[in-house]
């Protein structure tokens, strides 16, 4: 061996960029090559009228549940629910964004024949969703009690506005996505301040968030749940009914509102967009647009003031202490707009990355929703896709969130039409012919 000669090594991984390592591994465009985490698992969801349920299917469908929709003959209510009445098909938008991935079949309930078809489809369920209020489908004969008896290791997971126990348990009111904003408390603290009387008598009150949050939060610890459950099942072969709000999901994720509450015994109330922990850390208005600043610490508050050229703020406002004041914050971005009033959003951005002394200042431009769309970012990361559906045609959508290395996420369709899939599941699960399905159509079981 010449021991002159150099040595060729094999590239590792570790000589590729760590982005381009993630990109290799986790790039969701190669997900149909890679298996689906929860390939086994089936799902009825028998969600109506709430967008709770939906979403936490949803969830178990990006990642390979097999998810079969359960609605009513005419469809469920969900389908209409929509901006100004805008439609693909017979389908609402929002709609559209949670029918991913699943199969949709139409049964009614209501009569003993469908109970008696669902009862048959329970006996091969892992999991069930609902969202019917506490107790109806017990006293149907098709509640937890009587499922998991036909198959011990069903998951059932019911989602209420109060819950199936505790004083409103037996409440009837259907699951509105702003009434788990409203009991959450988190209405309470969005929007104006009443004492801010420059603005409109009915701006200054209490405001939901836009998005149907309380849904999309109660789903998402729904799924959660479930795959929870599913992990125990794994070990032990049981299943197990679980109870979810919405409302309480929300209030989950409500910070430090109610430990304030607990240590203090006062409200936080309502601060625009302020916060109680953190000034500066806030929107800001340009000659173009809204920029986002942070400047919060004293260093970073430094940082601040110099860059808009106002050591006189940081004599007024010299710590923290004095910044968090809910009547110092609205005079302070006073003066802070007084400068970025008169500057683009790029050049409030540009001024803080040019910034080289002490601390740092954050500034980031405040997209609208057709400019976040455009990001290129969102696109190539799949955050955002546009699929050629055969059913509804090309439709841009939000993609799968979280990027797996070995069993990504994926969306194979986007939605189905109202029992779609009826003659294909009803074979496939119970072995019915066309004919045994036309029969119970022109009885309206399906």
């Amino acid at each position: 061996m010449n021991d002159n000669l150099e040595k060729e090594s094999p590239i590792t991984y570790e000589d590729i960029p760590w982005s381009d390592w993630a990109k290799e591994h986790c790039d969701p465009f190669k997900a149909p090559e890679k298996p689906e985490a929860l390939e086994d698992v089936v799902v009825f969801d028998m969600s109506y009228g709430s967008f709770a349920g939906l979403y936490a299917s949803s969830l178990l469908a990006e990642y390979g549940a097999k998810v079969i929709r359960i609605e009513p003959p005419g469809g469920d209510i969900a389908r209409k629910m929509t901006p100004f009445g805008l439609k693909i098909k017979d389908t609402g938008l929002a709609y559209i964004v949670e029918g991913r991935n699943k199969y949709h079949i139409t049964l009614n309930i209501e009569t003993e024949e469908g109970r008696d078809l669902l009862k048959k489809f329970i006996k091969k369920a892992d999991v069930l969703i609902e969202t019917y209020a506490p107790g109806y489908l017990d006293s149907l004969g098709i509640g937890y009690r009587q499922l998991s008896k036909i198959n011990p290791g069903l998951i059932y997971c019911a989602i209420s506005p109060y819950g199936h126990f505790g004083p409103k348990a037996n409440s009837k009111k259907p699951d509105y996505d702003v009434v788990d904003q409203a009991m959450s408390g988190m209405c309470w603290t969005t929007g104006i301040p009443e004492e801010y009387k420059e603005f409109p008598e009915h701006t200054r009150v209490p405001t939901k968030l836009g998005p149907w949050m309380g849904w999309y939060v109660g789903g998402g610890f729904a799924a959660f749940g479930i795959l929870a459950a599913l992990l125990f099942r794994k070990s032990t072969g049981k299943g197990q009914f679980i109870d979810v709000v919405p409302a309480e999901a929300q209030a989950k994720v409500n910070n430090y509102y109610i430990q304030y509450y607990h240590t203090k015994k006062r409200v936080v109330g309502r601060i625009a967009n302020f916060d109680p922990a953190v000034f500066v850390y806030t929107l800001v208005r340009a000659k173009d647009g809204m920029a986002f600043m942070a400047g919060f610490s004293d260093v970073n508050f430094y940082a601040l003031t110099t860059i808009i050229n106002r050591p006189d703020l940081r004599e007024k406002y010299p710590t923290i202490k004095e910044r968090l004041s809910p009547e110092t914050w609205p005079e302070c971005l006073a003066e802070i707009e007084k400068w970025s009033k008169n500057k683009t959003v790029k050049e409030i951005i540009q001024a803080t990355l040019d910034y080289t002394g002490d601390g740092t200042c954050v500034a980031g431009e405040v997209l609208k929703p057709i400019d976040s769309f455009k990001q290129e970012n969102w696109w190539l990361r799949g955050g955002l896709r546009k699929i050629n559906d055969p059913n509804y045609g090309e439709v841009s959508v939000q993609g799968v969130v979280a990027k797996f290395e070995k069993t990504p996420g994926r969306i194979k369709w986007i939605c189905r039409e109202v029992g779609a899939d009826n003659e294909m599941i009803y074979s496939g699960f119970l072995g019915m012919k066309k004919e045994e399905l036309d029969q119970l159509k022109s009885k309206n079981v399906i």
